[in-house]
């Protein structure tokens, strides 16, 4: 599946992914590819994302802390997703 992360000031991430982990507002989730559509609120937390292989812009390399090759992290403060035809939208402050 396809994930976008998106903030006010940029574009964070976009690519292809395994899974995302994120922290809703009644407790972390996990969406998997072929996942039901879905939109939520996103409150204070990690989100934590798999893939097999990770491109981040030269902005955004320093907010994303790594686990692992296969997984990644972020901070985040609030923020809603949006998970429709196996792709991730993730808007994130």
């Amino acid at each position: 599946m396809i994930l976008e992360i998106v903030s006010p000031e940029a574009s964070l991430f976009k690519g292809e992914i395994t899974s995302i982990t994120v922290p809703g507002v009644d407790g972390s989730f996990q969406i998997l590819n072929n996942h039901a559509p879905i939109v939520s609120i996103l409150q204070k937390g990690t989100v934590n994302i798999a893939a097999t292989s990770f491109n981040f812009s030269k902005e955004s390399v320093g907010l994303f802390t790594k686990l692992n090759d296969q997984n990644y992290t972020l901070a985040i403060n609030s923020g809603t997703i949006e998970m429709k035809d196996n792709k991730v939208i993730v808007l994130a402050d």
